[in-house]
């Protein structure tokens, strides 16, 4: 058995640094005020036993939905009521690395959630989508939620169609049809932390990658946390051209067969039903 190395602080144990760093990052971006904002990420045991006794630290967690697809899986994932910018200073306090029991109707604290604190509310959310992006994408680890700000000023002056979302967001960055051709699915505005948005995302993460909460944020999925960050920075991005050229007299912007031609020239194929072209 892997001797552990109890004595390696926790911002030198690699997967903890990451998530201490895109959590501030995050938060610099005023994307994740106050307590906002959730990130888990699937590990692997490799990554984790050097660092973390897997025998765990003896605390289990209810869930109120089972995820027996998820059994065995052990995730990082950012605490319940905690403010990113904090997470750098404390992250024993502000995160947790959990493991799923066998059942999947428990977890496993084997690390952090130190004070007795939990997982991030969102976690039916986050598992859901797990379970959903597995299926199709087995190099899938990344469920990051943020408010990022444009997105949801968006969701005030734009149509909530996920088709006319797209395409706008499309137009406004000649990258972006290249970054999630597959568009973003859109919700209509529910209360946060339930089951019930917790299936609902996931319904649309059979088919994406990025799910948009209506004057609440966005959810995006990935293999990587450079990935998954990327992808949400894409789609703000977006969204502040948007903001900041709503009100104007537009003069001109990318056709439907400009952006079919970008498609065409990076071997992507985008979402059917959205281009003319």
């Amino acid at each position: 058995m892997m001797e552990v190395n109890r004595d390696v602080p926790a911002l030198e144990i690699p997967f903890i640094r990451e998530m201490a760093e895109i959590t501030y990052h995050m938060w610099k971006f005023g994307w994740d005020e106050r307590n906002g904002g959730n990130i888990s990420r699937i590990l692997e045991e490799a990554e984790v036993s050097p660092y973390i006794d897997l025998n765990g630290t003896g605390r289990v967690i209810s869930l109120s939905f089972p995820v027996p697809e998820l059994a065995g899986k052990m995730f990082v994932v950012t605490g319940s009521g905690k403010y990113f910018r904090n997470v750098i200073a404390d992250p024993g306090m502000n995160l947790g690395v959990i493991r799923v029991t066998a059942d999947g109707e428990h977890v496993d604290v084997l690390w952090g959630f130190s004070g007795n604190t939990f997982p991030t509310s969102e976690l039916a959310s986050h598992f859901m989508s797990h379970i959903e992006r597995l299926k199709v994408d087995p190099a899938h680890r990344i469920v990051m939620h943020t408010h990022a700000t444009n997105v949801i000023a968006m969701t005030f002056v734009h149509e909530l169609d996920e088709k006319k979302f797209t395409k706008t967001l499309w137009q406004m960055c000649t990258e972006c049809i290249v970054v999630f051709p597959e568009g973003v699915g859109v919700l209509p505005w529910m209360v946060p932390g339930s089951a019930e948005i917790g299936r609902k995302t996931a319904d649309k993460m059979k088919d994406g990658r990025v799910v948009i909460w209506p004057h609440h944020g966005i959810f995006g999925t990935g293999s990587t946390m450079d990935e998954t960050f990327g992808l949400i920075e894409t789609v703000e991005k977006a969204a502040q051209v948007f903001m900041l050229t709503a009100g104007h007299s537009i003069k001109q912007t990318i056709s439907d067969q400009e952006l079919s031609d970008l498609a065409k020239a990076f071997g992507v194929i985008p979402a059917s039903g959205i281009l003319e072209a």
